[in-house]
């Protein structure tokens, strides 16, 4: 079904989307402060250059498909949906500046107060989690009178639009993203994409404004990653290229989901140790390598934080259930456990343990060598069964993703505390009381 659909902001997002939405057979109008964007909508011109943006425009306006005006009260009383497609600077502090979205959407709400039928407003701008609730949201109803959801609609439907490929990501993203507290709302945005070849996400507001900022901040971090790898090799005489294009060949762990979920700290006898290496030998070559230096710091700091967990719930009595750095192995190479577990211990706290996986008497090597040269008391702390650390625990941390960990939560007593570092129990979340993810 073709929709009738306003366009706030005719910069860059909101002059793509507007061609892009007409081009799909909707009547869009957009809407700018500036006479003169607004005028060269309506001679056919773009107002922005962008590769195939100036003949797109051109034929949208040429079918009567686009036009532009400076009037909100006009656009929002023409159409049933409006995009907000405005600016959201940076202040001097690094804070965003969302005066164009406050002010965009009080003026929204003054028109609504003339229009009868339903309207929703979908945030495309880059917000931060509870923008579009408490600035968009709000904002129209100071304006209006009307309640989101009740009485018109709101949702944040992020932009991936690339400069430079903007038309061809419209066309081909890798998803569509929805955030919306409503049902109906989420349908009638859904349906403006009908036609685009993508998997069609419909999640909750806040989810949705997190993950723009999570991608780009990925992003930096890949150009960043990828440019002290660069630098090192540049140094020590290697092709960046050729090790980067193999890098990147290996989509079963480097370019893939692998790793990708929030969790407790990584440890085992790679990581740790090959990243302090390379860090050690670029400070050998005078080279800066902030990236990598601050993933070993973030990896301590990530410990430090499960710590403070534990010491907040108050009880001396806990239970660790999981001391290899990861299911299935028997590896306590500078596993983040052992690291959390001497805090604790450090701190006067009654530690019991249990992990199938790590036994005094299978123990053999290097991993056998480290625990008698390290940590040789850890085997006082160790108990048979996850039921004898459940009986004597307050406190009980769970600690890798073994499965037998998962349904613990049937096992625990009234008041008992679970930290979970694994998410073992699902898409359950904090609730500051009996339990407590320390990422979710």
């Amino acid at each position: 079904m073709k929709q009738s659909i306003s366009v706030f902001g005719l910069g860059y997002v909101g002059c793509v989307s507007a061609a892009c939405f007409a081009s799909e057979g909707h009547t869009v109008v957009g809407v700018d402060v500036s006479q003169s964007k607004v005028d060269m909508i309506n001679a056919g011109t773009a107002t922005i250059v962008e590769q195939g943006i100036a003949e797109l425009v051109g034929t949208v306006h040429a079918s009567g498909r686009l036009s532009a005006t400076t009037s909100v009260a006009d656009a929002v009383r023409d159409t049933s949906i409006s995009l907000i497609c405005v600016g959201t600077p940076s202040r001097a502090n690094g804070g965003l500046d969302l005066s164009f979205v406050d002010r965009v959407c009080a003026q929204i709400g003054e028109a609504l107060r003339q229009k009868r039928e339903r309207h929703t407003i979908v945030i495309r701008s880059t917000v931060l989690p509870g923008s579009t609730e408490d600035v968009a949201g709000a904002a129209v109803t100071r304006a209006s009178g009307l309640q989101p959801q009740a009485d018109f609609g709101l949702a944040m439907n992020p932009e991936f639009l690339r400069e430079g490929t903007s038309i061809k990501d419209f066309y081909d993203p890798p998803f569509t993203v929805i955030g919306t507290e409503d049902a109906r709302t989420a349908d009638e945005v859904a349906a403006l994409y009908a036609n685009i070849g993508a998997p069609v996400h419909k999640v909750s507001t806040r989810v949705a404004e997190m993950l723009k900022y999570a991608c780009n901040c990925y992003h930096g971090l890949k150009v960043g990653f990828a440019n002290e790898i660069g630098v090192v090799c540049k140094a020590l005489d290697v092709d960046s290229h050729e090790v980067m294009r193999l890098f990147c060949e290996d989509t079963k762990l480097n370019i893939s989901p692998a790793y990708l979920r929030p969790g407790f700290a990584f440890g085992g006898s790679c990581l740790p140790k090959d990243l302090r290496a390379v860090t050690y030998r670029a400070r050998q070559l005078d080279i800066d390598t902030p990236v990598l230096n601050a993933t070993l710091e973030g990896n301590a700091l990530q410990i430090g934080r499960a710590y403070d967990m534990v010491m907040a719930a108050g009880n001396r009595r806990v239970g660790v259930l999981g001391l290899a750095f990861k299911e299935g192995t028997d590896d306590l190479r500078e596993s983040p456990m052992v690291a959390l577990i001497e805090r604790l211990i450090g701190k006067g706290i009654q530690v019991t343990i249990y992990d199938r996986e790590v036994s005094s008497a299978r123990l053999i090597g290097a991993n056998k060598e480290y625990i008698e040269r390290e940590i040789p008391h850890i085997w006082t702390l160790m108990r048979d069964s996850v039921a004898v650390v459940l009986d004597s625990s307050e406190t009980v941390v769970i600690g890798n993703a073994s499965n037998e960990f998962r349904s613990v939560e049937s096992q625990l007593r009234d008041g008992q505390i679970v930290i979970d570092l694994v998410r073992a129990f699902g898409a359950r979340r904090s609730n500051g009381t009996t339990y407590e993810g320390i990422c979710w």
